[in-house]
């Protein structure tokens, strides 16, 4: 049997929401008659269910048409009511349909787009917030709109300078193992009906293709159980910690990392604190926005430094997680009233530093990998030629 949900007027006129449990819509607005309510709407409750997430572009385009309509006058729930119309994301238009009812029923937008943190981060709900707060819902929109797309501009360059490795790395891994399971065994065969001596490589090369062949399963189930080991041992906080600090310290990816969390940092506290969040709650929000839990840590002491009525800059400054300049530009921000100024201009800058970081990543790793490839590939090739120009060499 269906759930629907109303909303209806009591003979004193005040509104009431609810849900009830019949047949039809019929059934349920007779039940409201005979309570001696008057239906305002209805609809069928959704049935429960976990939505994917939504991607960053299509809540960029959300979010500017969203705030082209505020800006034109358009009414809240008939602009939202467009949206969930011609958005292509299926997912983002159900939830947008919700985030309408919702609104309709008397909830404010920020509390609509609460309740589906599958495609509104509590950043985003918190500047909304703001925005119906000081009336100027547009101008936010707008920000978070530009905040989203140089935010997803940085990811997309982390994980591009991320992904041109291991597809390669992945590449060469498949090489090597159908070297050692097809190619190696028809060299072995051919060795051993010669009965000569091998070499100590070709030995070498040989064993490793036995036990690749013998223990495959042994190997296969190795590298699952580690994976979901590490996977677990990151779930608690003293794992993310030695592991996020691990990152961090990385010669090159490092470096990339940690700029990119400064970038991020920095962009997400300006934009939260210029949108009129305090500054409490903005660095609560950008310290569960952060990505690593070093940083994560850092953030939580200032926020505790700030509440004790002492600096921002002083605990950034201790955890040697934020570059020097980074601490100065904020204590400056900080004296002058100008914060949120100061934390763009640095996010600014550090955006133009991962760029940077990706290049030189990208420099490093080439030749990495062609040594690396080199080396083993060729390495176990020269293996079990070695025993061939010996045969040669017996022949002359």
């Amino acid at each position: 049997m269906p759930v629907f949900e109303y909303t209806a007027r009591t003979p004193a006129g005040q509104e009431q929401t609810g849900s009830i449990d019949l047949p039809s819509r019929d059934d349920v607005i007779a039940h409201l008659r005979k309570n001696r309510l008057v239906l305002v709407r209805i609809r069928e409750a959704q049935k429960a269910k976990k939505r994917g997430g939504v991607p960053t572009r299509d809540i960029v385009i959300f979010t500017r048409q969203f705030a082209t309509m505020i800006n034109s006058g358009l009414p809240l729930v008939q602009a939202l009511d467009i949206l969930a119309k011609q958005t292509e994301n299926k997912n983002l238009a159900g939830t947008t349909k919700e985030v309408v009812y919702d609104v309709e029923s008397g909830h404010t937008l920020a509390d609509a787009l609460g309740k589906h943190r599958n495609a509104f981060t509590q950043l985003y709900v918190n500047m909304v917030a703001a925005g119906e707060a000081g009336g100027i819902l547009d101008t936010i929109l707008l920000r978070l709109a530009t905040f989203l797309e140089k935010n997803d501009a940085i990811v997309r360059k982390v994980k591009g300078a991320m992904i041109y490795p291991a597809v390669i790395f992945s590449v060469a891994g498949i090489a090597i193992v159908v070297l050692l399971i097809f190619v190696i065994p028809t060299f072995q065969q051919m060795f051993a009906s010669v009965g000569m001596e091998l070499p100590l490589p070709t030995r070498v090369v040989i064993f490793a293709s036995e036990i690749l062949q013998g223990f495959w399963w042994l190997i296969g189930l190795s590298i699952v159980g580690l994976f979901f080991a590490v996977k677990r041992y990151y779930a608690t906080e003293g794992g993310q910690l030695v592991l996020d600090k691990l990152m961090l310290r990385l010669p090159v990816l490092g470096d990339l990392l940690r700029k990119s969390a400064v970038s991020r940092f920095t962009r997400t506290l300006g934009t939260l604190i210029s949108s009129g969040v305090s500054i409490l709650d903005g660095l609560e929000i950008t310290a569960k926005t952060a990505g690593n839990r070093v940083i994560h840590d850092a953030v939580m002491g200032s926020r505790a430094s700030i509440a004790g009525g002492e600096t921002i800059a002083g605990p950034l400054e201790k955890s040697g997680v934020f570059p020097p300049m980074v601490t100065s530009m904020i204590a400056v921000g900080e004296a002058t009233g100008g914060l949120d100024e100061m934390l763009t201009k640095i996010a600014d800058f550090y955006d133009d530093e991962v760029d940077a970081a990706v290049g030189a990543l990208l420099s490093l790793m080439e030749p990495i990998m062609i040594v690396v490839l080199g080396v083993v590939v060729g390495g176990m090739i020269m293996a079990m030629y070695l025993p061939i120009f010996d045969m040669v060499n017996a022949v002359q």
